[in-house]
Parts: C-alpha cells; structure tokens; sequence
C-alpha cells in the first residue's frame, strides 16, 4: 500500500509558517468583513475608501458628520438648530429613555443635522439624516428643521441638498409624525416656486413616510450603490401579496431602471458631481450674465 505522504512536496523551513490559523496576526475586533464580496478589511482602512469596500466598493453606512466632513468644504459648514430635541408628547412608554440612549450613541440631540455651507466655493444648504439615531425616523423635530432649513434656504435664494436615510415615521409620536411629511413638503413647495433648486441623495435605507414626502420631492434625485429605496420593503410586500419579487428590487439600481431616480453616484465622486450640479444651476452667475 502506497504512502499518502508520497507524492507530497517537503516543507521549506524557508517558506515560513502557512498554518491558516497563524495567517493574521489582526484581532477579530479591528476587521469587518464586507457584506457583499465577503473579503476581510481593516476598520481603520474603511474611511480612506469613502466607508466603502476598497475591493467591490460596497457603500457602508455613515453618520451625518461623516458626510458633511466628506462634502463641505473645510471651515465653511456653520449649523442650524443644533440644540433642539424631541420630547415625548404622547407619553408613549419608555420613549424617553429610548432619546437618552440614542443620544449617547449618536452625540446628536436628533436625527438630521442642518446648515449652510459650501462645495468646492458654491454656497447652499444641506441637512443629512443620522442612521443610527432611532435608525433615522423621522419625527416632528426632524419636520421642524429641515422645515427651517427649507425657509431660510428661501430667504437667501439658495439651493437646499439633502441626505435621507430613515425607517420611516417615528411610531412613538404618531399622528405627529406624520404631519412633518405635509410640513416639509409644503416648505419644499415654497422653496421650490421661487425657482430655487434641490438635490436629494438617497442612501440606505430610505424608507416609509421620507421616501413618500421630501426624500421623492428633489429637482434632481441622486441615489447611492445599492441603496434600498422603498416606501413599504421588500419582505412585507412579499408577505402581503405572496410572491417572489424580482432580484434588486427597490434597490437603486432598478429605481433607475425605472425612471424613478434620475442618476446613481458613487461616494467617492459625490461631491465633485454635487458641485458641477450647483454651479451648472447658479441663479447669481445666470442673473449677472443677464
């Protein structure tokens, strides 16, 4: 009987230890794995990319700070309503605690952060929604800046860009909630019928009562990789009308397919893409011309 270890090649003492159990000297806890192309990266790594995979440019989440850092200019972003926060007006159980720990967890007293500022020397206005704060729902301190947001914007006669990320409504203020989707779109009307512009940037997930009110509402709506983009998702509808959905669906891609977004723009060139928009649709320039 022959030898199983025959044929086998000797071990190079040169070539090192291969052992896969000795291949990474990294602890678990400063990798993460991509949830797309499955590959292993470095969590310190992950910012130098746009908070994309380096290898498939997966487009992970980002906090609202992140984003503004990554499209202001520097120095130029000066904050609205930074101090107002959320009370619980129906007494819904356990809702405050439930502000104090998304606080903690955020540094935000809410779930948009909104200002002025500007991209690559043009002025505008930007409010970014923040995922990790009660996964971004909108209630009436939301409606109430970026309402603010939309109405100062008007005075100035400038642009407004928004970033939505959301869950939808937040249930622990009801009909409240609910009632910010008609204040801000009525803001956005205004806004809108002085000939002023706004840009809307969906990322993931955009969903419920933001993607039926301000979040569909842009001159120009822009969509990241991937992004799910839905007003009811994917495993209620499935459940509701009992059948398969088609592969992607509601996620950017086969919105654009579909003619309900008008382009889908990388992180890495969002901002340069978002400065051509502002400068292609500059009132001031168009007004001097004249």
């Amino acid at each position: 009987m022959l030898d199983r270890m025959l044929f086998r090649k000797p071990k190079n003492e040169l070539e090192g230890n291969r052992d896969k159990k000795a291949a990474s000297n990294v602890p678990d806890s400063m990798c993460v794995a991509c949830p797309q192309c499955k590959k292993t990266l470095i969590k310190s790594d992950i910012p130098d990319y746009y908070n994309t995979c380096q290898y498939c440019g997966h487009h992970f989440r980002m906090n609202a700070r992140q984003r503004i850092n990554m499209i202001a200019d520097k120095g130029t972003f000066s904050e609205r309503m930074r101090g107002v926060s959320a009370i619980n007006f129906l007494d819904f159980p356990g809702y405050e605690t439930k502000l104090e720990n998304a606080v903690l967890e955020t540094a935000e007293n809410e779930g948009v952060v909104c200002g002025r500022c500007e991209i690559n020397g043009s002025p505008c206005f930007i409010f970014v929604m923040e995922p990790s704060f009660m996964m971004g729902s909108m209630g009436t301190v939301i409606g109430e800046k970026i309402t603010s947001l939309f109405e100062e914007a008007l005075e100035e006669g400038l642009p407004v860009i928004g970033y939505t990320v959301s869950g939808g409504a937040r249930m622990q203020e009801g009909i409240l909630s609910l009632m910010q989707m008609a204040k801000v779109s009525g803001a956005v009307k205004r806004h809108s019928d002085a000939g002023n512009l706004y840009i809307v940037v969906l990322t993931d997930p955009t969903t419920g009562g933001v993607t039926a009110s301000f979040a569909m509402e842009g001159d120009i709506i822009l969509a990241e990789p991937g992004a799910l983009i839905c007003f009811a998702g994917p495993r209620v509808i499935e459940q509701t009308i009992r059948q398969k959905l088609p592969a992607g669906f509601q996620r950017a891609e086969f919105l654009l397919s579909k003619g309900f977004i008008d382009e889908i723009v990388s992180r890495k060139d969002q901002k340069a893409y978002l400065s051509k928009l502002l400068k292609l649709h500059d009132r001031r320039e168009s007004n001097d011309a004249v």
